[in-house]
């Protein structure tokens, strides 16, 4: 059963500004998914069929789509990390357990560099099949491994897509989670029940995100993605003069890591930059300003 709630916050949102008297909150999330998607070369039950094309390869090894997830450990991921620091921003790495089970630097290298690390599942699939104790399992050991590589637990989650109805009072019930990301219905973040404390729901974006470079998705050059995320930033920046906003911008290592795709990043923290009363945060910092500043 989905508990669903179609009116959220009406026509009676926030006023209190962000930390620093900020109209806007960007939370730039970088997922972290090389090594985590699913091949039959690691022993999965299947290959993944979504990268630079559609093209599932059934039954056999496919050593075109794990070599497409790798340029993003080996190239994008390094260029990604350079473009923050350069822009002197940091981000929310979103890394799923077995990506940095068998690439610990992947975690390790951004907390060296000030970055959060949040848990994105184990392996880079959607929970919506899995049953209670299945998924339960899942969780935990995601924790375990994001622990040992980054040196730090795990406060956030979001879930590939289709979480299950169970998803997110699993999380409250393991404890030690701060927020998770499956939502996708608000520009600014909302409380739900926790155990001891309220819960932050910090919803996420498909649309302000480069994803959509791939499956037709309408990006093609660097700056498609620059200006539509410019585009959601001003409407939201605007709006912020009377609620806070928050917008998240998706990246993936493999996708805007790309040579022809990172000016589109550039362009875009150049024009974020450029503006007064904007707070660039990790989504853990975010969160905890959410429940500081709305938990009653």
């Amino acid at each position: 059963m989905i508990n669903r709630d179609l009116r959220g916050y009406g026509p009676n949102p926030p006023t209190t500004r962000w930390r620093e008297d900020a109209r806007i909150a960007v939370s730039i999330v970088v997922n972290i998914e090389e090594g985590a998607e699913l091949s039959l070369s690691t022993g999965d039950e299947k290959n993944e069929g979504v990268y630079e094309v559609n093209d599932l390869v059934e039954g056999y090894p496919d050593p075109c789509m794990v070599s497409h997830f790798e340029y993003g450990s080996r190239v994008g991921y390094w260029r990604i990390l350079d473009t923050l620091e350069e822009h002197g921003v940091n981000a929310t790495f979103s890394t799923c357990g077995r990506a940095v089970e068998v690439s610990p630097w992947l975690a390790s290298e951004a907390v060296l560099r000030g970055h959060e690390i949040s848990a994105h599942g184990y392996r880079w699939e959607r929970h919506a099949e899995m049953d209670e104790e299945d998924e339960r399992s899942v969780i935990r050991h995601t924790i375990d491994e994001i622990s040992k590589s980054a040196g730090v637990r795990p406060v956030g989650w979001h879930t590939r897509s289709a979480s299950s109805v169970n998803t997110r009072r699993l999380l409250i019930e393991e404890g030690g989670f701060l927020y998770d990301s499956d939502a996708y219905n608000d520009d600014i973040p909302y409380l739900v029940d926790g155990i001891k404390k309220p819960h932050v729901i910090m919803p996420y974006s498909f649309d302000t995100n480069d994803m959509r470079f791939f499956n037709q998705g309408g990006f093609i050059r660097s700056d498609d993605f620059a200006c539509y995320c410019i585009d959601a930033f001003d409407n939201l920046w605007n709006e912020g003069c009377k609620t806070p906003r928050m917008l998240s911008i998706g990246l993936h290592p493999r996708i805007i890591g790309r040579p022809g795709r990172i000016g589109g990043l550039k362009t875009l923290l150049d024009h974020v930059l450029s503006h007064d009363e904007v707070w660039i945060a990790p989504r853990r910092d975010i969160a905890e300003f959410w429940i500081k500043t709305h938990a009653s």
